[in-house]
């Protein structure tokens, strides 16, 4: 799976987990700081993403990663390892 594809795919979750248009979110943007994220949003995050991706995130490592970029390149890792 290309990067953009995962990138497209992660907006899309976090969009309907958090309830915001997908338009405001930008690569650089902080979970908390940027999109409002709240601890629980986050949990709820990691499990959407587990599965629309079929992967398994260790929570501790998925719960380190803070920025949508980083939960690309960290998703993209789980997938290619899959693969």
């Amino acid at each position: 799976m290309e990067r953009s594809e995962v990138e497209t795919k992660v907006k899309g979750v976090i969009a309907r987990v958090l309830k915001i248009n997908e338009a405001e979110i930008s690569s650089d943007a902080n979970f908390i700081f940027d999109l409002g994220a709240d601890s629980m949003q986050s949990m709820q995050l990691v499990a959407a993403f587990e599965e629309e991706f079929d992967v398994e995130m260790e929570e501790d490592k998925a719960l380190d990663v803070q920025s949508v970029a980083a939960a690309v390149d960290f998703i993209k890792s789980l997938v290619d390892e899959r693969n």
